[in-house]
């Protein structure tokens, strides 16, 4: 996908399970961590990722992909997406870049095919980080579909962005405005439009994985979640907690789908410390 040569939303291309991958890899040394964005409109993983990877990146290597049909990635000519497509696609990246084993983070849609492809290749992931996420079925909200129903406008634009975020201080004329042209850029919402479509429920329920294998994951798990999320509900994140052995669950107040814009600082650390963990018991450490 063109985009002017100088934005930060462009990292490296590389070929990633047989599809161009814009990817950001950023960091060096420490163990690789690798993040999923969401699947708003215009999204694209440098947008979504943008206000916590240089932190969590000064102790260990970051890759973040933009996703098959997403942002500056390839879309596939038969326009078919699904859950299964999607993993294949995360793995590719990871395969390409000799990952072997990493720690995943997941936000929302990105969260519901981190916990899919830890169900199916466990051995590929060490700990596990869910941010509003998908993964368990749930009866899909206003807000999510009005996310995937998107039909590009600027008033469209400003009245999700409403929906995202809590603190509406953050939702600047000119953010509605980035994310609007984001939305429009050639090829970008026939690609979102072929994605979701109505009736939107059945999207929801294939991003969920069967509860007996979210039981039977071993992963230590962070799960992270707005209060006020009006797209992916709090007992989303409830289920997963209550599923997952291993897990442990933060709850953010005042906050919605946002987690990582509304709470950077508070992710990053929570993040960094959850991982960091697992660094020091690799080391031998207490």
């Amino acid at each position: 996908m063109n985009a002017p040569v100088d934005s930060p939303e462009i990292g490296r291309e590389i070929v990633a399970a047989g599809y161009r991958t814009n990817v950001h890899d950023h960091g060096e040394g420490g163990f690789p961590v690798m993040m999923i964005h969401g699947s708003g409109p215009g999204v694209t993983a440098w947008a979504n990722w943008r206000l916590v990877i240089p932190e969590l990146a000064k102790h260990r290597r970051v890759v973040a992909p933009d996703m098959l049909g997403f942002g500056y990635s390839e879309r596939p000519e038969d326009q078919i997406y699904n859950r299964e497509r999607w993993v294949k696609h995360a793995l590719g990246v990871m395969d390409e870049l000799g990952l072997e084993q990493v720690d995943l983070v997941g936000n929302s849609f990105g969260g519901g095919l981190a916990l899919a492809l830890a169900i199916e290749h466990p051995e590929r992931v060490r700990r596990l980080v869910l941010m509003g996420s998908a993964g368990v079925s749930f009866p899909i909200t206003k807000g999510l579909d009005e996310v995937w129903g998107y039909e590009p406008s600027l008033e469209t634009m400003r009245r999700l962005m409403d929906v995202f975020a809590f603190n509406k201080g953050l939702l600047t004329s000119e953010l509605a405005e980035m994310r609007y042209q984001a939305s429009i850029r050639p090829g970008f919402q026939e690609s979102f439009s072929a994605m979701f479509p109505a009736p939107r429920q059945r999207w929801v329920d294939n991003l969920a994985s069967n509860e007996d294998d979210i039981r039977a994951l071993p992963h230590e798990t962070l799960i992270l979640h707005g209060r006020e999320d009006e797209v992916i509900p709090l007992d989303a994140s409830y289920r997963l907690a209550e599923l997952i052995d291993r897990a442990q669950l933060h709850v953010f107040g005042r906050c919605g789908h946002w987690t990582q814009i509304e709470h950077a600082g508070r992710f990053a650390r929570l993040v960094n410390d959850f991982l960091n963990e697992a660094d020091q018991a690799a080391a031998g450490g207490n």
